[in-house]
């Protein structure tokens, strides 16, 4: 079976190139033109967690493409050649900064979806796409239970990236239904990992919240410093006590997806919520931060209209963690995960996470407690 894979050396892209090796003797991985080696960046990234290939540059095949242009980039023959010779599509690539504009997102995530449909539609060997989206698709849906099958945006949605991917997904349906193809749709919740964070590891989504937080304590006064040690000093951050997240280890992800696209399909789409079985509250989350900084943080339904000098410079010079994380500590909404569990027997996540194993992930990506002494 012949297999393509865009964002190969991304946080999941690694894992899942290292799943997809262990089904297929070579696999094509699609990557940006003018980048790094990505045959080291994957090399470097699957030593460092313990699963060093060492035939990769064997097993991988590398095409350089331009992911928002039509044809990827390609010339007619060279784009025509790759479609012939692919038996699957896997999509992983994509734009995540939550702080980013529509119009730059959708250039990726909408418009680089649909040339890569492009790509599947155009190969004789009718590949199967399975396209990698999120569990945030739901969008501004707070409470409730989010089921398989939604695909609503009536609820709006907590900023751009959020509907890029759910407009992706729309590409997907109307590609499957217009070329009665069958296709793949697995919505991650939160990746996350409890390994040390190293140079040659990608980073995840909570590692980039505790560098924008090492930014803004770089900032601090002395008397700020002191006010963040007292009990009177906490940050005030706009949630709800009572919230929860959805967190999976990104290898329990990556080898529930790879298992997932196994299943026997003729056509249309299915759609999976790669969750953990269990939520983590935001305490935990809270604790976790509170461990790494030294500050404490405390969460308020609103934000602040009078902010100390710290809470005002986390909302000026932050605006990607302001904006873009911080609604997430007011969901309280479920994904069914029914689809799945119907398939594996389980949950695709299962590995407990809790306030230790997100502090392992996460305690040496900054030097936050340094900078707050």
């Amino acid at each position: 079976m012949r297999v393509a894979l865009t964002g190969a050396t991304g946080f999941l892209g690694t894992r899942l190139v290292r799943e997809l090796l262990s089904r297929h003797g070579a696999i094509t991985v699609l990557t940006r033109a003018g980048g790094a080696d990505p045959v080291d960046r994957i090399a470097r990234a699957l030593h460092a967690v313990g699963t060093p290939e060492p035939r990769l540059a064997e097993r991988l095949r590398v095409v350089e493409i331009e992911l928002s242009r039509a044809d990827l980039g390609l010339s007619a023959a060279a784009f025509r050649e790759l479609a012939d010779g692919l038996d699957a599509v896997w999509h992983c690539a994509g734009d995540i900064d939550l702080e980013a504009s529509l119009s730059r997102v959708r250039a990726v995530n909408v418009e680089g979806t649909r040339n890569v449909l492009a790509l599947a539609a155009a190969g004789r060997r009718d590949p199967l796409f399975c396209h990698i989206s999120t569990a945030f698709v739901a969008g501004g849906r707070r409470t409730g239970v989010v089921y398989e099958d939604d695909l609503d945006g009536s609820w709006g949605f907590e900023n751009a990236y959020e509907q890029s991917k759910y407009e992706a997904e729309l590409l997907v349906h109307s590609w499957a239904t217009a070329h009665r193809r069958p296709a793949v749709v697995l919505r991650p919740s939160i990746l996350v990992d409890d390994r040390a964070p190293r140079p040659e590891l990608p980073a995840h989504p909570l590692q980039a919240v505790t560098r924008a937080i090492e930014a803004i304590l770089k900032q601090a006064t002395p008397l700020d410093k002191v006010l963040l040690a007292s009990t009177k000093g906490p940050i005030r951050l706009p949630g709800a006590p009572s919230a929860h997240l959805n967190l999976i280890p990104v290898d329990d992800a990556a080898a529930a997806m790879v298992e997932l696209a196994q299943a026997r399909r003729d056509r249309g789409v299915d759609t999976y919520h790669v969750v953990h079985h269990r939520d983590v509250t935001v305490a935990d989350v809270q604790h976790a931060l509170r461990d790494l900084s030294r500050t404490r943080f405390t969460l308020v339904q609103e934000v602040p209209v009078r902010m100390t000098v710290l809470e005002a410079k986390l909302h000026e010079h932050m605006p990607s963690l302001t904006s873009g994380f911080l609604p997430y500590l007011a969901h309280r909404r479920r994904y069914d995960d029914t689809h799945v569990r119907r398939v594996l027997g389980t949950s695709a996540g299962t590995t407990p996470i809790g306030a230790g194993y997100l502090l392992s992930g996460l305690r040496d990506s900054s030097r936050l407690a340094e900078i707050t002494r």
